[in-house]
């Protein structure tokens, strides 16, 4: 499925530069480190976006009624036209960096830090919050994990340190766990979502719209809470490097990792609501579960749901930890970043690994020892602005580039169908920056205004070298 040789050294690719920094030269060869085929690649996209969040969505947008499923539509045309823009933007720079490389591309050097630093911040505070997230199901498997504070911190840092072990191992095993925990979470999930199909009772639906809202007003409320059930389709594109024929595979598993999340997603909240009455949906702490104990009688569906939720976490960290690392590393190659962060081994950038986990664990720790949550809720708030920086930023490179001409001469309709795409794109990744809230906002620019101390220093360490080397 995947070669054997080890992912190549990627070649700086200058800001406005057009070309696709194709590898320059190959590493020595590692058994531990692995390029990804396309199957690996789509697994890392659908791990990515499909969390443990997916076990509570039905639960969430219930309230609202069945119009909820009309938010999921419109959000995964917007998802998709995303992916496709990435998949576009991962053909002209095939390499590891995603969003920061065609940000820097295109804008200069910058805005492309502020994409790699506001995505490196979402990926280790994200993994905090997975890890907190995954304590609860399982003290389902496990109730001892839930009588203390102090194993329910041991459990948390458990699920984000495995995952990290997988990382420093090589690319070679951050592959084979992402394909086992994608596989071993969809089971479940494509269980309700297509055998639910054959329980479904169209009574169980409950009104189309179960509040006295307009129907855009319902639309508009419910997909705020399902606004960022997507994040995560730039996972090949931020891999490139590590990807086999990036140029053509990141694309195609951006686009059906992206479509095959979406099906899961529709297709598993309609089945839980076509399981679970809706009055005792919108009460729910545990929907997939009601959906599979409807299903098989019984009440071993919680068990089966602890269990997948905790394997989906542990995927989702899994290709987190690796995109942690591996955006400072492309930004690290070019000055931007310290050189730390630039150096791999077993295919894996070391030190962005280790520090994203660290990261994430000082703060799970800070979680669960503090008297107050406050500043771990603010920084989990603050990554949902975060995490679509980078999206609009690289929509809107993809609009600079068609705009200015910097691409292969092509027909004029497929010219007007990648502008209409990165059109839809940006006018998606605008509308995830107003889902994301006033605090949010507001906090999140705080933290990329800081972000400007460290670019400064970074630039000046720069500039003396040349000047040195001049």
């Amino acid at each position: 499925m995947t070669s054997t040789a080890a992912p190549p050294a990627e070649e700086s690719t200058a800001p406005g530069a057009t070309g696709t920094g194709a590898p320059a030269s190959a590493e020595p060869a590692d058994r531990h480190a692995r390029r990804f085929g396309l199957p690996v690649a789509v697994c890392l996209v659908m791990g990515n976006v499909i969390g443990g969040g997916i076990f509570l969505l039905p639960a969430s947008v219930a309230p609202f009624g069945t119009i909820s499923l009309l938010s999921f539509a419109v959000l995964t045309l917007g998802a998709v036209a995303l992916a496709l823009v990435f998949a576009g933007l991962a053909r002209r720079h095939p390499r590891t960096g995603g969003p920061y490389v065609y940000v820097r591309a295109a804008f200069g050097d910058f805005a492309g830090f502020l994409a790699a630093y506001s995505y490196w911040m979402t990926a280790w505070v994200s993994n905090a919050a997975l890890a907190v997230a995954s304590v609860g199901y399982l003290a389902v498997l496990f109730p001892a994990v839930g009588e203390h504070k102090w194993t329910m911190c041991l459990a948390a840092l458990l699920v984000q340190w495995l995952p990290a072990l997988s990382n420093l191992a090589g690319t070679r095993y951050v592959g084979a766990v992402q394909v086992v925990a994608t596989v071993l979470k969809l089971v479940p999930l494509l269980l309700v979502a297509f055998g639910g199909l054959f329980f479904f009772d169209p009574a169980n639906l409950g009104p189309f719209r179960a509040t006295d809202q307009s129907p855009v007003g319902a639309v508009s409320a419910s997909a705020a809470i399902l606004l960022f059930s997507y994040i995560g389709v730039e996972s090949a594109a931020v891999s490139a490097g590590e990807v086999r024929d990036p140029a053509r595979n990141v694309g195609r598993a951006t686009v059906l990792g992206t479509v095959g999340a979406a099906v899961v997603y529709l297709l598993g909240t309609l089945s839980v609501f076509g399981l679970v009455a809706h009055d005792k949906l919108v009460a729910s702490q545990a929907p997939f579960t009601d959906a599979v104990d409807t299903m098989f009688g019984g009440t071993w569906g919680g068990t089966l749901v602890a269990a997948a939720a905790v394997i989906s976490v542990v995927g989702a960290l899994n290709g987190w930890t690796l995109l942690g690392a591996q955006t400072p590393y492309a930004a690290a190659k070019d000055g931007l970043f310290p050189k730390a962060f630039g150096k791999k081994r077993r295919g894996v950038p070391v030190v962005g690994v280790i520090v994203t986990v660290v990261m994430a664990s000082a703060l799970t720790v800070y979680n669960y020892t503090a008297g107050s949550a406050a500043v771990f809720e603010s920084l989990v708030l603050i990554t949902t602005f975060t995490a679509t920086v980078p999206y609009l930023l690289s929509t809107a490179a993809q609009l600079y580039f068609l705009a200015s001409g910097q691409r292969d001469r092509v027909r004029r309709g497929q010219l007007v169908r990648d502008g209409v795409l990165a059109g839809l794109a940006f006018a998606f990744s605008m509308w995830l920056v107003a889902g994301s809230g006033y605090a949010a906002v507001y906090q999140g620019v705080l933290f990329l205004f800081a972000g400007v101390l460290v670019y400064a220093l970074m630039s000046a360490r720069r500039a003396r070298a040349a000047g040195t080397a001049g």
